[in-house]
């Protein structure tokens, strides 16, 4: 049996009705999931940063083993090369073997100095990295009690909520495809989340823009859809308080 414009327009204001409901119990909530969502967002970034800090020591310890190994294999090659000094044949050879022990020492003078400049930046990053885990322990602090506070309201409203969104659900499914896509995109556009509204004192529901008393007549016959030409959302009919307008002669 196919729906008619009436019912089509009866079924979107009970959708308004269960929606609008549901938009009171998150107005209770207030500010409060997207503060959690925004503190969640920020731990996740000083978590990542923290990681960065400790791969970047870790790095760094690394350079630090790498140059410690290359001060042994120079020390080595220096003793080494002292001990051949000792069997040399000629001047030319001594010079040699003394520019080679002066290289090795110069690269053993040179890794230490990296190693120092590495343990300092170490020192730094664990400075900021102590700093980092303070602030991200007080939002940890912080987001545990935000989250017991909404969990404490989500929990009073729980029941109803569920219900609620059964329901709609289920009246959602009584609406076509096209006219409930259209119902969802007004809502979302909708400041106060009313997508169907009732001419309320000879003026649009949603924008309170008056509607001239012909409209009227035909928002209150049903025989088509109409919508605000101000606003654009769909005028579910009259309110039982206002008067019908005469639109024949006498």
């Amino acid at each position: 049996m196919e729906t008619t414009i009436a019912q089509k327009l009866d079924n979107l204001l009970k959708l308004q009705d269960i929606d609008s409901k549901l938009d009171e119990i998150l107005k209770v909530r207030g500010d409060l999931p997207e503060e959690v969502r925004d503190l969640e967002d920020e731990i996740a970034g000083l978590e990542t940063r923290l990681g960065k800090f400790t791969s970047e020591i870790g790095l760094l310890n690394d350079e630090i083993e790498r140059l410690k190994n290359e001060q042994k294999d120079s020390e080595k090659l220096i003793v080494r090369y002292k001990d051949q000094q000792m069997n040399v044949r000629n001047n030319r050879e001594f010079e040699a073997i003394s520019k080679e022990i002066e290289i090795q020492e110069l690269d053993v003078q040179l890794a230490e100095k990296k190693i120092n400049e590495a343990r300092a930046r170490i020192r730094l990053i664990e400075d900021d990295k102590a700093s980092l885990q303070e602030v991200l322990e007080r939002r940890f602090g912080d987001l545990k009690a935000k989250k017991q506070e909404l969990d404490v309201i989500i929990a009073e409203n729980e029941e109803e909520e569920k219900q609620l969104l059964g329901t709609r659900e289920k009246h959602a499914k009584k609406i076509e495809e096209r006219l409930f896509k259209s119902y969802e995109k007004i809502r979302g556009n909708a400041i106060n989340g009313l997508a169907v509204v009732k001419v309320m004192r000879g003026a649009c529901g949603g924008c309170f823009s008056v509607v001239p008393p012909q409209r009227q007549a035909e928002i209150r016959e049903k025989k088509k859809i109409i919508v605000c030409e101000h606003c654009g959302r769909i005028f579910g009919g009259v309110d039982a308080q206002e008067q019908p307008v005469a639109t024949g002669r006498r």
